[in-house]
């Protein structure tokens, strides 16, 4: 069994449930609600496990700082995810789904950008690309959002700004959080603009599961790598400034 698939294993029960996830979702089947709340903590137990407590893969030491911000973005991202249940007292949950999302990213955001080991280059010149995207989805959607153009706008900030800083970290956290990127912009469309389809929701969670996925196995694999060169100390980028570790 080859390090990489042993590495994978934890993170089989996310797949399993990302797969009912999103049959239920092209398939608008009943149980399409409940597996939309099983997917966060079935990640967040992928990472859990695969960094702290399968003995053959367990972190040493273990990045307390690092783990923290993972966990805590996919538990917002949870939340989002469950906005409607979580938070019944609101009108809509979209507002709340933008809060709890976007507090998600700035988990994310911070990980990706303080975090020895994890970014492999600066910033590559095509990244701006995310840029034009966020330009292009704003002008789409501000005709549509109303009252709520200001969170969309913030919140398409960090989402853009994840996507931006995951082009440093290597392929797999780039294409998760390209996925991620992907997901929000179909699903943006399916709030705010008249006339779109039901069947984009198996496209925006096929997407969402791919880039959440990404973004988790790509950080414990960045934080592995790290573990295995002995670099587990804090970065010092700039002076009076701190990293997560």
């Amino acid at each position: 069994m080859t390090e990489r698939f042993r590495a994978l294993l934890p993170f089989v029960p996310y797949l399993a449930v990302s797969l009912a996830h999103v049959i239920a979702c092209f398939g608008q089947y009943a149980f399409e609600g409940w597996t939309k709340l099983l997917l966060m903590p079935a990640l967040a137990a992928g990472v859990v496990a695969s960094a702290v407590l399968v003995p053959e893969l367990r972190l040493r030491p273990v990045p307390v700082g690092a783990l923290a911000l993972l966990l805590a973005a996919i538990t917002f991202s949870w939340l989002g995810d469950g906005a409607a249940t979580f938070f019944p007292m609101f009108e809509s949950e979209i507002p709340m789904m933008l809060a709890c999302f976007g507090v998600a990213h700035i988990a994310y955001i911070v990980l990706l950008w303080r975090t020895r080991g994890i970014a492999k280059r600066r910033l590559p010149a095509w990244s701006l690309v995310y840029v034009l995207a966020y330009l292009v989805l704003l002008a789409l959607l501000l005709p549509h959002t109303k009252s709520l153009s200001i969170p969309v706008m913030a919140y398409g900030l960090v989402l853009v700004a994840t996507a931006a800083l995951a082009t440093r970290c290597g392929a797999v956290i780039a294409w998760g959080g390209a996925f991620f990127l992907l997901s929000d912009a179909i699903l943006a469309f399916r709030l705010f603009v008249p006339g779109s389809t039901t069947w984009t929701s198996g496209v925006v969670m096929l997407t969402y599961t791919l880039g959440q996925g990404l973004l988790a196995y790509g950080i414990v694999a960045a934080l592995r790598r790290r573990a295995d060169r002995g670099e587990a100390g804090p970065t010092t980028p700039r002076a009076g400034s701190s990293a997560a570790s």
